[in-house]
């Protein structure tokens, strides 16, 4: 399949309720991990097979607490620019996130918000 979803992300104000609650509810394994950035942790959810994701405390108090998806690129730059050029509004430019790779998020022009990611490994 080309272009999976590849991860998925929880941004919510209490990672420590949300990794109570989805840990009980669905069983899955959580790893805290130190956030890239040096600011907090990030919650590496381990499902099995399957999709992964991640769990962390967003710090803008304004945003409300949501599921992210993020669909997998060869070329975020690339994938970036077509989404734009689609009437996508992009809210977070291709950033490096570590070592692991490369990431934006856009919200589509019906105004669903969604990630693209790139893995480490490739250029962007």
């Amino acid at each position: 399949m080309a272009n999976p979803f590849v991860h998925v992300e929880l941004q919510t104000h209490d990672a420590v309720a949300a990794k109570d609650f989805y840990g009980r509810l669905f069983g899955w394994s959580l790893k805290d991990e130190p956030m890239p950035s040096g600011h907090g942790t990030y919650t590496m959810i381990g499902v099995g097979d399957g999709t992964g994701g991640g769990i962390y405390s967003n710090p803008d108090a304004q945003a409300p607490a949501c599921w992210l998806a993020y669909v997998g690129v060869d070329d975020i730059v690339a994938a970036t620019a077509r989404a734009r050029e689609l009437g996508a509004t992009i809210t977070v430019d291709c950033v490096k996130v570590g070592d692991f790779g490369w990431m934006s998020v856009f919200v589509d022009p019906a105004g669903a918000t969604l990630a693209l990611w790139q893995s480490h490994g490739s250029e962007a």
